[in-house]
């Protein structure tokens, strides 16, 4: 009895890392690091697809996200959402995305985020693929993506993405 409960035990214990959310796919640079890049599974159809991302700058200069590259797009930006009067509204950010020394900048759902656009084939859920994120001072920083299942929107509307810039 006490040979099998060890050996539950470890192979419980074992399954819970096997299962556990990992950030295997975290990177570290210099002082930045990407924390769980990811992105969703688009719907049939559709041409367009979002990057989210948090990135800490833990050093004490600070740095910028200036551009972002993906095979798996013909155009890869950096948006932002944010109200306009009563309206949501979503605009690229030529100049990129500031990462100030000690913070941390997250884009995500409803915010800033990265939009790849008309998209070579479709996200699918569990899906991996690689995007070059290129900082004004840590330069090109390569980053895989998961991709996670399609939820509802949270108030983030991609609309108007379908055709090409």
């Amino acid at each position: 009895m006490r040979k099998f409960a060890a050996s539950s035990l470890a192979g419980a214990a074992l399954l819970g890392l096997m299962l556990a959310p990992a950030h295997a796919h975290d990177v570290k640079v210099g002082a930045l690091t990407l924390d769980h890049p990811f992105s969703r599974e688009t719907p049939k159809g559709a041409r367009v697809g979002a990057g989210y991302v948090t990135i800490r700058n833990d050093g004490e200069v600070a740095d910028q996200l200036i551009a972002v590259a993906c095979d798996c797009a013909e155009l890869t930006e950096i948006h932002e959402m944010k109200m306009d009067g009563a309206v949501m509204r979503m605009q690229a950010l030529p100049d990129g995305v500031a990462i100030p020394a000690g913070a941390a900048v997250a884009l995500e759902p409803g915010g800033r985020h990265i939009m790849f656009l008309n998209l070579k084939d479709p996200f699918k859920a569990d899906d991996r693929f690689k995007a070059t994120l290129t900082f004004r001072h840590a330069g090109a920083v390569e980053a895989e993506f998961t991709v996670e299942p399609l939820r509802k929107p949270s108030g983030a509307n991609h609309g108007g993405h379908g055709k090409a810039h």
